[in-house]
């Protein structure tokens, strides 16, 4: 593995982060990915890589166990103001994701170091050659209100990346998103629905909590996480 030079955490401003890459001379795979994967390990681009840093370990790998995920009252509530939404799945990312991501970076994440004019940055960030990566679009007649970057694996979804336009934040679309990933991993029969890092103290973060069950990977294992503690 290699060891990317520390930066500013994108998810804890006041502090630095760190990542350990794995060697892009391996062949890497959808199957290959999918146990990296299950040990901690997520992809930017074609790159994977997990966080390591000196004296941090709060970016906390956390995934959704598919068959015992039951929505709570707030999420059917979700999913019911957005049931006048059309899902379309691509591809590829288009010009109408790009303009969509400028609006959603510059309103949301204007200080998370990443580059909301940079289209070929922002293609690096999201595709990848080497697995099947899908771009689920959430349209209200002719209108894109969000999108969704979803990696489709042999025994999961990984959640990547979900932006959406600024002027809709009362819909509650990143969570329409993770819902909707739950429906078709159910319906798949595919296990888990991964969503990332839970990073405790990060409000960007700090949602992920609320799919319960929701598990964690500490110490080398898979565990059911307890909401009522931000502890391991």
């Amino acid at each position: 593995m290699f060891l990317s030079p520390e930066h500013r955490c994108g998810y804890l401003p006041d502090r630095n982060a760190r990542n350990a890459y794995i060697d892009p001379a391996i062949s890497m795979s959808a199957t290959r990915y999918s146990w990296l994967l299950e040990q901690g390990f997520r992809r930017s681009g074609g790159h994977v890589y997990r966080p390591y840093c000196q004296h941090c370990q709060l970016c906390i790998p956390a995934r959704i166990p598919v068959s015992s995920f039951r929505p709570n009252r707030s999420q059917r509530r979700c999913q019911k103001q957005n049931s006048d939404l059309t899902l379309r799945i691509e591809s590829r990312l288009q010009d109408r994701h790009f303009e969509l991501y400028r609006h959603y970076l510059r309103d949301r994440h204007e200080d998370g170091g990443m580059e909301p004019d940079n289209r070929e940055a922002f293609d690096t960030f999201l595709q990848c050659a080497w697995l099947e990566v899908q771009i689920w679009e959430y349209w209200q007649g002719d209108t894109l209100l969000a999108f969704s970057v979803i990696d489709r694996l042999p025994a999961s979804l990984s959640a990547v990346y979900t932006c959406y336009r600024p002027d809709q934040t009362q819909r509650g679309l990143g969570n329409h998103a993770v819902l909707q990933a739950l429906e078709y991993a159910r319906s798949a029969e595919l296990p888990h629905v991964y969503l990332g890092y839970w990073v405790p103290g990060s409000r960007k973060m700090d949602y992920k909590r609320q799919y319960q069950p929701l598990e964690v990977f500490s110490g080398g294992l898979w565990r059911v996480f307890d909401p009522a503690h931000t502890r391991i």
